[in-house]
C-alpha cells in the first residue's frame, strides 16, 4: 500500500459471504431431517422448524442494525489511495476463516434431527437468509445515499463489519468496485 493507502471490503459483500452457505448447509441439514424420524416426528419438526426459520431470520435482520445505521451516517470519503477488494477475495476470506463454524453449525443442525427433525436445518437456513435481508437493505440505503459503504480490512478481520475493532467506514461513489449495491454481482 502506497503514500497511506488502506485496503477497503465491501460492508454489504461481508454481510452477505455468509448467506449463501448457511442458506444451502441449511437446506441440506433439512433434508437430512427430513429422512429422520426423530422423537417428536416430521410433522411437529416442520412446523418448529418454520417458525425458527422465520424468528432467526427476523432476528439477524434486525440485530445491529443501529449500528450499521451509524457508522453509514458518519462515513467519510474514500482516499485516492485506497485499494478496493475485489468481491471475490472479500468472500473467499470469509468462508476460509468460518469454514470449521460452517461445518459444526452443519453437524450440530443435522444431529439435532434426531431430537426435532428439519427444526435445525431451518435455522441455519433462516440465519442465511436473514443475512441476504440485511446485505439487501444495505443495499437499498446505499442507492438511496449514492453512495457505497466500505470498511478497512484489518478492521473488519474475517467478517465483522460492525466490531468492536471498527472505528469508521468509509465511501465511493456507486459504480466502485465490482460489487452492485447490497453485495451482488455487478452486471456488465
Amino acid at each position: 500500500m502506497g503514500r497511506g493507502g488502506q485496503s477497503l471490503a465491501r460492508v454489504a459483500v461481508v454481510v452477505r459471504a455468509g448467506a449463501v452457505p448457511l442458506w444451502w448447509l441449511g437446506v441440506v441439514a433439512a433434508g437430512v431431517g427430513f429422512l429422520i424420524p426423530g422423537l417428536t416426528g416430521r410433522r411437529i419438526g416442520g412446523y418448529a422448524g418454520a417458525a425458527l426459520f422465520l424468528v432467526c431470520a427476523a432476528v439477524v435482520v434486525l440485530v445491529r442494525r443501529r449500528r450499521y445505521a451509524g457508522w453509514a451516517d458518519a462515513a467519510s470519503r474514500a482516499g485516492k489511495f485506497d485499494i478496493l477488494q475485489d468481491r471475490a477475495v472479500t468472500l473467499r476470506n470469509w468462508r476460509r476463516a468460518h469454514r470449521w463454524w460452517l461445518l459444526g453449525a452443519f453437524l450440530v443442525a443435522a444431529a439435532f434431527s434426531f431430537v426435532l427433525p428439519i427444526a435445525g436445518g431451518l435455522v441455519l437456513a433462516g440465519v442465511g437468509a436473514g443475512l441476504w435481508a440485511k446485505a439487501l437493505w444495505l443495499g437499498a440505503r446505499e442507492r438511496r445515499d449514492d453512495a457505497l459503504l466500505w470498511v478497512r480490512t484489518d478492521w473488519a478481520g474475517a467478517g465483522r463489519p460492525v466490531g468492536k475493532r471498527v472505528k469508521g467506514y468509509r465511501t465511493t461513489g456507486i459504480a466502485a468496485g465490482d460489487a452492485a449495491p447490497g453485495g451482488a454481482r455487478r452486471r456488465r
